[in-house]
């Protein structure tokens, strides 16, 4: 969400999975006329903002009126994620236990409610060991092995990414004031969003990182640390009535990871060759394309909030 500038890109994928390459992508080529052109923000923007939107809407209710229902919205928004990042993979080769993913993700993210860090660490722990066994297993003890460290390594690398990352999402709302912690981090991501989106449309002209998200820049950047450093500042000192410079230092870490964890996820993409991990999202993409840059952020958030209220 902090990459809102991804939005930018072109609807066509170029050959390396991302839109807008100008090393690949004609310039000259016409529009059919019964084609309707996404315009500056790459995507279909009303779907995208009638979605985000929703979305929104739905988690600050959640967080006013059933603050651990928050827990159930992660567990299903994680699994999804976690199909569509395991069927990418598993369609480029890398044979991810999908199975034992899904369920230790799910592990993972409720083992955090009545057990804290203690739950999340054990549960981690567990998925890694079924996974490493599902994978010998699924290869055959008699037989010689093919891939067998690449495939770990990287399923590994997704129970990492994914349900740890999102636990401390959990772990946030846990908290005696979790609900506005968590409000908090959710404004501070809508708000690094639109300055980014806005920034980046007006004014971007020099790119951040043009191999792996061509559409993304400076100016962009510059626009997220504006209002999500107002958002912040705002929020934690009327939400959560704790110290100003709080807010001002959470709002420029969360811009930060979250702009890192979106290049991660473009880097993943482009080298899969693919667009978005997923179609659910109209406007958006998959779940994990909106996940993102969210998951660095969560636990960034979650460690700011720890330590320093």
């Amino acid at each position: 969400m902090v990459g809102s500038e991804r939005q930018r890109e072109s609807a066509s994928p170029d050959p390396d999975g991302e839109a807008g390459d100008p090393a690949s992508t004609p310039t000259s080529a016409p529009t059919p006329p019964d084609v309707k052109s996404p315009g500056r923000a790459g995507r279909n923007l009303p779907a995208a903002i009638a979605v985000g939107g929703g979305l929104g809407i739905s988690l600050i209710l959640i967080m006013v009126f059933a603050p651990l229902v928050w827990i159930g919205v992660v567990a299903v928004a994680l699994a999804v994620a976690t199909y569509e990042v395991s069927k990418r993979l598993r369609e480029a080769g890398v044979l991810v236990p999908r199975i034992p993913l899904i369920l230790g993700g799910q592990a993972i993210i409720w083992f955090g409610w009545p057990w804290g860090t203690t739950g999340v660490l054990s549960a981690t722990a567990g998925t890694v060991l079924a996974c490493m066994v599902w994978l010998l297993l699924q290869q055959g003890l008699g037989s010689a092995p093919k891939n067998y460290l690449r495939e770990l390594a990287v399923t590994i690398l997704v129970a990492c990414w994914l349900p740890l990352l999102a636990s401390f999402a959990v772990l946030m709302v846990l908290a005696d004031d979790g609900a506005g912690r968590v409000l908090v981090f959710l404004i501070a991501v809508v708000c690094s969003d639109v300055g980014g989106y806005i920034a980046g449309v007006l004014f971007g002209k020099h790119p951040m990182a043009p191999a792996i998200s061509p559409k993304k820049s400076w100016e962009g950047l510059v626009g997220s640390l504006l209002f999500c450093i107002i958002g912040c500042l705002l929020t934690v000192t009327l939400i959560l009535d704790a110290n100003s410079m709080i807010g001002i230092l959470l709002g420029v870490v969360l811009v930060v990871t979250g702009t890192l964890g979106d290049l991660i996820e473009s880097q993943v993409k482009r080298d899969l060759r693919i667009k978005d991990m997923g179609t659910l999202l109209p406007g958006h993409g998959g779940i994990m394309d909106r996940l993102d840059s969210l998951l660095p952020s969560a636990f960034v958030a979650w460690l700011v909030f720890t330590v320093l209220l």
